[in-house]
């Protein structure tokens, strides 16, 4: 396994009323952020929040190329972006416990937080088709490249690790500094990870490495 110090390249935060940031999502110019009862979307060049959506968001956030997913308790809601409607929901897995979540292959990929998995959920249904499990509490998940990465939180100490979603090994991982943890993760398409920084309020963007591409 390759492993090496996560590069943070910038802070965001913490925001005005927000002090908690949970789900981390990005639609091809703006990141979401999931901060308790509102989605903001933020411009990753300024920082500045330039719209906000009404919803109940203290987890995982994700984007389909269309449409937001949220995980609100023991469901995730299908969101209109543009008028913040929410559109249909699904059960969560398992009901409550639900951490990071990603779109991917047309599925969505939720992170159990205690149970230390990742689930392949049907956008559909709601139904589990795989269990991925891991050896750390699971936080944010992403996909990048072909390549799963997911968010841990362990006794004060996160990493992003990069995983085989058919066997769940560690192919490659960044440690962050000691106290900075991160809570939802999302991939800009390239070499930026965003990284939900829980109870600090704070979003961070870290650097992706070429050779873990």
């Amino acid at each position: 396994m390759k492993s090496k110090p996560a590069e943070i390249i910038r802070e965001y935060g913490p925001f005005p009323g927000v002090s908690q940031v949970h789900g981390v999502s990005y639609d091809g110019s703006r990141v979401w952020i999931a901060v308790g009862e509102k989605l903001h979307a933020l411009d990753p060049a300024t920082g500045a929040v330039v719209q906000s959506i009404d919803v109940a968001a203290q987890a995982g956030t994700a984007f389909d190329g269309k449409h937001l997913y949220q995980i609100a308790g023991d469901v995730i809601q299908k969101i209109d972006p543009a008028s913040g409607r929410i559109l249909s929901t699904i059960p969560a897995p398992y009901g409550e416990g639900n951490s990071g979540m990603a779109w991917a292959e047309g599925m969505l990929w939720v992170g159990r937080y205690k149970e230390r998995a990742i689930l392949q959920v049907d956008p559909a249904t709601g139904a589990v088709l795989r269990t991925i499990a891991s050896d750390r509490y699971v936080t944010g998940v992403t996909w990048v490249d072909g390549g799963l990465w997911h968010g841990t939180w362990e006794d004060d100490a996160s990493e992003l690790r990069q995983v085989d979603p058919r066997s769940g090994e560690v192919l490659a991982s960044l440690a962050l500094p000691a106290g900075v943890v991160v809570s939802g993760l999302e991939s800009d398409g390239g070499d930026v990870f965003y990284c939900g920084g829980a109870t600090s309020g704070k979003l961070r963007a870290v650097r992706k490495p070429r050779a873990m591409a």
